[in-house]
């Protein structure tokens, strides 16, 4: 049950469309930048001199105390005042079409096949739920430390040996997304999921 590299010509023979041009790159950059974005909490939150728990009387009269004219403590120029123009919550998510994911997607993993960087597996799973038999599988098909593991299914077994090997990811092929296809160093994937991404790249 070695790991055999995917080439362009089995790729094709399973349906993987390869893009050879350079088109794809700016949706890549797209849904990168998106699912990025998406994760931001937007949680940073600042108060303007209004909201500031301050006293609004003014500090001292107008004039004839020889001070600068003041009119509230809450001024963002004194100490403890509001910001100016200060972070607010905010959604930070970006809207891509179904067609840029569709297109970032098959360029990464075009990418990946062509720098010889994909490798095939008839099947992953491990017997027993031990963390070592996980990673002695994973160290049979590959001394990379990254990897991405990519199957239709993956049993009980295998998903809680893998819990703590955080440089190896699991993924099955209708929820794999472009960045994690770039992330690591060695992505395993078996037939039945390349079956599953040809339909998805269509």
């Amino acid at each position: 049950m070695s790991a055999k590299v995917l080439t362009k010509a089995a790729a094709k023979e399973a349906k993987i469309d390869i893009i050879e041009d350079g088109r794809g790159s700016q949706a890549v950059h797209d849904v990168v930048v998106a699912m990025r974005a998406a994760r931001r909490s937007g949680s940073a939150n600042t108060k303007t001199k209004a909201e500031v728990d301050m006293s609004g009387a003014k500090p001292w009269r107008q004039k004839g105390t020889g001070r600068a004219r003041a009119g509230y403590v809450s001024s963002p120029i004194w100490r403890g005042g509001g910001v100016v123009f200060g972070p607010k919550p905010r959604d930070y998510s970006k809207k891509v079409s179904k067609s840029v994911r569709r297109l970032a997607l098959q360029k990464a993993l075009s990418e990946r096949i062509k720098a010889g960087d994909v490798l095939t597996i008839d099947k992953f799973a491990v017997s027993e739920i031990k963390t070592k038999a996980f990673v002695d599988l994973v160290r049979k098909q590959t001394d990379a430390t990254k990897v991405l593991i990519i199957s239709d299914f993956f049993d009980d077994k295998t998903h809680k040996s893998a819990r703590n090997v955080k440089p190896v990811k699991l993924a099955t092929a209708a929820d794999v997304n472009t960045e994690q296809l770039l992330a690591f160093q060695k992505i395993l994937v078996t037939p039945q999921a390349l079956e599953k991404l040809a339909e998805r790249l269509q």
